[in-house]
């Protein structure tokens, strides 16, 4: 049952971080399209996207780093070439379309890291080619690139590219100290301690992915968040708020009375411009 009158601020639950009270920008602003990336729909710990380059390569932070630029370099120059070719490609010859353009790209980065950074081309192997399938790149340019223009596109492609980079990281330091007692190949534990080796094989890059898919969740923002009795399926905008992961693009306001808002926090509160 509802208690309360309008305007009346809602109880917020104790030990709950909400990123987005403190963080307000404007929609599809390059700040905005950056934080978006890294954190709200991270493409790792949001998403879940990207699983192979993620779950392969983290056995060490060079790795890590070196699969990260690559594909932040190939997901900014395809967002943008995309976007700036929407209104040129045919929609039945959208997705060949694409592919061509990000095929094009990894070629490009391929044979630059062959000739410049030959070792780290030997270490990340076949998995800088198969950037192209990479849905990463592939979800972002039909969902986001083909449908905005160049500089919302461009920095979508760096926030999502530098959100995979910090992903891999996170996940190739915890995976390298325990399974090697090494960070980016430099000796970091004490000589008697024993690699826990389980953690450079595949049960230990789920194990370690599955930590931080559960810390995000447990700190990520929204309507997730609000107390149990909060009901919107039946008159808000989406109707499905509690597992929204897009709060900072939505107004959370009935459909009759939306309300551009930029937060969480501004949504909790009525602030905003009023459509």
């Amino acid at each position: 049952m509802k208690t309360g009158y309008p305007g009346m601020r809602r109880k917020r639950p104790r030990g709950h971080f909400e990123l987005s009270r403190y963080i307000r920008l404007r929609k599809d602003s390059p700040g905005e399209r950056i934080v978006n990336g890294v954190y709200f729909e991270n493409p790792v710990f949001m998403l879940v996207l990207g699983m192979c380059p993620t779950l392969a390569t983290t056995t060490s932070v060079t790795n890590a780093v070196g699969m990260g630029l690559s594909t932040t370099a190939i997901l900014t120059m395809s967002n943008l070439f995309i976007s700036l070719l929407r209104k040129v490609i045919p929609e039945r010859m959208r997705m060949p379309s694409y592919i061509v353009i990000i095929a094009s790209f990894v070629t490009i980065v391929d044979f630059l890291m062959e000739g410049f950074t030959p070792a780290m081309y030997q270490s990340l192997g076949v998995y800088i080619p198969l950037i192209v399938v990479n849905c990463i790149i592939m979800g972002r340019a039909e969902a986001y690139a083909g449908k905005h223009k160049p500089l919302e596109a461009l920095f979508d492609g760096i926030g999502m590219g530098i959100g995979f980079t910090i992903a891999l990281i996170l996940v190739a330091s915890v995976r390298e100290l325990i399974g090697s007692g090494t960070w980016a190949g430099l000796p970091v534990m004490p000589e008697s301690y024993e690699p826990v080796n389980i953690f450079v094989l595949a049960p230990g890059a789920f194990l370690v992915l599955a930590v931080f898919v559960a810390i995000m969740n447990r700190l990520h923002i929204g309507a997730a968040r609000r107390d149990d009795e909060w009901d919107p399926s039946s008159k808000f905008v989406c109707g499905d708020c509690r597992n929204c992961t897009r709060v900072m693009n939505c107004s959370g306001k009935p459909a009759e009375d939306v309300i551009i808002a930029h937060s969480a926090y501004d949504i909790e509160h009525g602030i905003g411009e009023r459509r």
